[in-house]
């Protein structure tokens, strides 16, 4: 795990963490599709897979889906948590929500194998709010966000272990986002091998929806 995130740094150096197809949609997008690296520390990185592990042990890795997004993953939902893992959740919501937004609960965890992958989607509005935030751990990979109405935009998300990815306003609704398989694995022209990677993804309430839960899980990155 720390090889992979080293080999990655050293071979991206200087190239940033976000990649697009063109300077105008970067700038447009500049803090609707933010990567922060390195948001956790090692410890805390540990700290959550730790207390994650048992729960996802207990259940097998599926190649369906309900809405057919997903293959090679398991999936959980977590509303308890120590008081380390708190702590790291609080820091997602103040650096990712506004003070009105409200999440939705429980926290949903997605396990990929190392040759799971996610295809494109746009998040349901029934399921999912105006943002989205994840926590990355264990591998390196590539989010990709294509606009669905206009192919030729697009955006590259180098997410690391332990990076924090937002997706809000116009990189939520407009773009279909993805976690590209390992062969696909491609930031630029520079290969990010892919290993099993758990994602601890944080959503804001669907509009008009009050505190709880959407009736069926949305997809998530």
């Amino acid at each position: 795990m720390a090889g992979s995130r080293r080999l990655v740094m050293r071979l991206l150096s200087g190239c940033g963490w976000v990649r697009g197809s063109d300077s105008a949609l970067l700038s447009r997008l500049r803090d609707e599709a933010v990567v922060h690296p390195r948001f956790l520390t090692q410890e805390e990185e540990d700290t959550l897979t730790r207390e994650l592990e048992p729960q996802l042990r207990r259940r097998r890795y599926e190649y369906d889906h309900w809405d057919a997004a997903i293959h090679g993953f398991r999936e959980t939902e977590k509303s308890c948590w120590s008081d380390a893992s708190q702590a790291i959740l609080q820091r997602v919501q103040v650096a990712a929500f506004g003070p009105d937004q409200t999440l939705l609960s429980p926290v949903h965890v997605l396990d990929l194998e190392h040759w799971g992958y996610i295809k494109p989607h746009v998040d349901s509005v029934k399921f999912c709010g105006s943002t989205i935030a994840g926590l990355s751990l264990l591998s390196p990979s590539v989010m990709k966000l294509v606009h669905m109405q206009e192919p030729e935009q697009w955006l590259e998300l180098l997410l690391e272990p332990g990076s924090l990815y937002i997706l809000r306003g116009s990189a939520r609704y407009d773009f279909s986002h993805e976690i590209l398989r390992d062969e696909e694995s491609f930031f630029g022209a520079h290969r990010v091998p892919r290993g099993r990677r758990i994602s601890v993804i944080c959503r804001s309430l669907p509009e008009g929806m009050g505190p709880g839960r959407p009736e069926e899980p949305p997809t998530a990155c």
